[in-house]
């Protein structure tokens, strides 16, 4: 521990420490009730009463299932400063084979991400901040659905900002467990953290018929096969090498399952992953000159593109009032800087309306490391407790940085 550790972060330290056991508990709880994206009634349930219970004026429902707790007394202490702390909630539709005492009850669900810590470390922050003196506002965001959207392809993060979840909010924050991050650690950096991450799906036409007669047809295994080629050239040959950006093709579909029957039609899925939005948009233009080659050889394309969360950017003002805040609770030792990752998260669309810091917190299982989204996934949880308090201590510190600017 840090030496430099200063008295107005000493008080959240402590706090969270003795929390330690409180967050392992109810992680292992959420762990074991896992609930899909927009099916988090339980969670829902269970943060909703946590904050009531400590004093939160509470919303639910918002963004479909999500939770929305606002604490600060409206008196003269108040500045009017309003900081969010968010956590998702839902899980994944993953089995889990994992022998631990907290094994998912719910057949075919499974936290395989983190985001039964998230809550965790969430609502202990939520509890902390009762007891601190803030001056403002804390609005705590339990957000529905960030593995997967609704019908309409809209995430938790989206539909709660429809419900107006950031209308008066200065600045957002929020954590994302790291099990490839030694415990103990924190990741902290300004700018892009992680990627924007967008699908598509390239129908191409051709004319099917009889393998020994080629020539009376257009292939479209041949005219896909050009295709792939030209879309992963992309990223080499048309993108800056300054620019990271990753294309992935990873299904190739024929409508012919014969070797001597020439295809008619084939289907490509794919994502592509970028940090900036200009070459995002680039990405898509040059996906699209690639599958002209279909139509320069006498068969026909069709593209559909689902375009994902935009690129998570941590806003460099706030993202420094956490990283001080994380070195004065557990040491500039503890405190680091990671790349970027090409994970994709829908905390960037409240970053994207108002300032936001997304900070990574290590998980990692020394020698036993666990990927996210597999059934094996799970934490060292040895370290939930700095989460805490570092969502806390720069909730804090947050309210004072904008009562300063006003």
């Amino acid at each position: 521990m840090s030496n430099s550790t200063k008295p107005s972060s000493a008080s959240v330290l402590e706090k969270a420490k003795k929390m330690q056991s409180q967050i392992v508990e109810l992680r292992r709880h959420l762990h074991a009730h896992p609930e899909l994206s927009f099916h988090e009634f339980e969670t829902a349930k269970l943060s909703a009463e946590k904050l009531a219970q400590l004093g939160y004026s509470v919303k639910t429902g918002v963004g479909k299932t999500g939770v929305v707790g606002d604490f600060g007394k409206d008196d003269k202490k108040n500045t009017g400063v309003t900081i969010a702390v968010r956590a998702d909630m839902d899980g994944l539709p993953i089995e889990e084979t994992n022998k631990a005492s907290y094994l998912s009850k719910n057949k075919g669900v499974m936290h395989a991400c983190g985001h039964d810590a998230h809550v965790s470390c969430g609502l202990a922050a939520a509890e902390i901040l009762t007891t601190e003196e803030t001056g403002g506002r804390i609005r705590m965001l339990m957000q529905p659905a960030e593995e997967f959207g609704d019908d309409e392809g809209k995430s938790g993060a989206y539909r709660m900002l429809e419900d107006d979840a950031l209308n008066g909010v200065s600045a957002v924050i929020g954590l994302h467990m790291d099990a490839g991050l030694e415990a103990g650690k924190v990741a902290i950096m300004p700018g892009p953290v992680m990627a924007a991450a967008d699908g598509f799906t390239i129908k191409i036409k051709g004319v099917g018929g009889h393998g020994a007669y080629p020539e009376t047809t257009i292939d479209a295994v041949v005219l896909g096969a050009q295709v792939v080629q030209a879309v992963q050239q992309i990223i080499s040959r048309r993108i800056s090498a300054l620019d990271p950006a990753i294309i992935t093709i990873g299904s190739f579909h024929s409508s012919s399952s014969r070797g001597n029957v020439i295809s008619e039609e084939v289907v490509l899925e794919g994502t592509f992953r970028t940090f900036n939005e200009e070459v995002r948009k680039h990405i898509v233009e040059e996906i699209e000159k690639a599958c002209s080659i279909a139509r320069m050889l006498g068969g026909d394309y069709e593209i559909k593109y689902e375009m994902g969360y935009p690129t998570t950017v941590n806003d460099p003002e706030i993202s420094d009032i956490m990283k001080r805040a994380a070195i004065d609770l557990v040491g500039a030792e503890n405190v680091i800087t990671v790349k970027p990752k090409t994970w994709s998260e829908d905390f960037s669309m409240f970053a994207q309306k108002v300032p936001g810091a997304f900070m990574f917190l290590g998980g990692e299982i020394k020698g036993d490391t666990r990927l996210h989204h597999s059934p094996t996934f799970d934490l060292d949880e040895s370290g939930l407790w700095i989460g805490t308090a570092v969502l806390a201590e720069t909730a804090k510190r947050l309210v004072k940085h904008f009562e300063a600017k006003k």
